[in-house]
């Protein structure tokens, strides 16, 4: 069966005000019915942006290369008029920050309603009754009551779960949920995403995860994309991944993560350096100014990508010396961490 999403070389360019610049450069993935796939890395990196080309909701003037098919459907091609028939039915998405996604004039009830009644074609009282019926389904307390209520008397994690019900209001093919906890305590974080996975799983869509927590990350997906100034830099199986990781970036985060059991005032590896502006990128890897491991041939041209074993992509000259990588880029970001 042919994956449910194919991206190909997919390429963003946006204009600034210093002239044109390439903010997606060269991604492919597939997603397949019913599987999961994350996309991680620092702020920055072009996660969010991925997501809105997804849905066809880049900036004005933005230009695309590369092609994006959903089930055969050539997205990169579309018209905002057939985008407006894809987006919420077949495609939903759950915004970063509910308040700001939300309709502050609106009721919760109506902007559930709203895609209802655009694609399903339901009437104004079927659309709310299936409204509550999915407040109840994301677990809202008092969910009729909710239904009367504006987003701004609503909590951040009862706002969340608004969203997520307005994103499967359709029953979509695809959820892109784009760092859907943010802003959440723990407790919620874990509620709003186990009602993710749970729907996910019982309507058997394909699920895009966009998150900087390799915690989420670990649990949740199948298959991890770990990005970088705007190109995917190691991809595989997340397990796989996490087990050995090839690509010093991809290291360099995990060897970040706060671990249980340190010794009290043990400080906490860190990467040198931040994620090069979209101008300042250098010619050759974009990670060799950070990298401990970087030599000229890094810095000479882009790595291209390769497969070192079934499953596993990345884009590094020296991939293939994972021990000692790790090592090296561990101690450096110790040092960096106490100077």
């Amino acid at each position: 069966m042919p994956p449910l999403l194919e991206v190909d070389d997919l390429r963003v360019t946006l204009t600034t005000a210093r002239g044109a610049a390439e903010a997606l450069r060269g991604l492919s993935f597939s997603l397949g019915r019913g599987r999961t796939l994350g996309l991680i890395g620092e702020s920055g990196c072009g996660k969010s942006l991925t997501a809105l080309a997804l849905m066809g909701l880049l900036p004005e003037r933005a230009r695309v290369a590369g092609t994006m098919r959903f089930d055969g459907l050539a997205l990169h091609a579309l018209a905002e008029r057939d985008w407006c028939r894809l987006r919420g039915a077949r495609i939903g998405m759950v915004f970063q920050e509910p308040m700001t996604a939300l309709n502050p004039l609106h009721t919760v009830g109506r902007q559930i309603a709203e895609p209802l009644r655009l694609h399903r074609g339901l009437s104004a009282a079927a659309a709310r009754a299936e409204a509550l019926r999915l407040l109840q389904r994301v677990q809202l307390p008092q969910a009729a009551q909710r239904l009367r209520a504006y987003p701004h008397q609503l909590s951040g994690g009862q706002r969340q779960r608004v969203v997520i019900a307005i994103a499967l209001a359709c029953g979509p093919d695809l959820l892109i949920a784009d760092e859907p906890t943010t802003a959440l305590d723990v407790t919620v974080q874990r509620e709003a995403l186990d009602l993710i996975a749970s729907l996910v799983a019982d309507a058997g869509m394909a699920l895009l995860l966009v998150s900087h927590d390799l915690g989420v990350m670990a649990d949740r997906v199948e298959q991890l994309a770990v990005m970088y100034a705007g190109c995917i830099v190691e991809s595989g199986p997340t397990a796989q991944v996490f087990a050995q990781p090839l690509h010093p970036y991809t290291r360099g985060l995990f060897a970040a993560r706060p671990r249980i059991g340190l010794a009290r005032g043990t400080r906490l590896a860190t990467i040198p350096g931040r994620v090069p502006a979209l101008h300042e990128r250098p010619p050759g890897c974009a990670f060799a100014d950070r990298c401990a491991l970087a030599i000229d041939a890094c810095r000479a041209a882009e790595p291209a990508e390769t497969s070192p074993a079934p499953g596993r992509r990345v884009r590094c000259i020296r991939a293939g010396e994972p021990v000692a990588a790790a090592s090296a880029l561990a101690a450096a970001g110790v040092a960096a961490a106490g100077a």
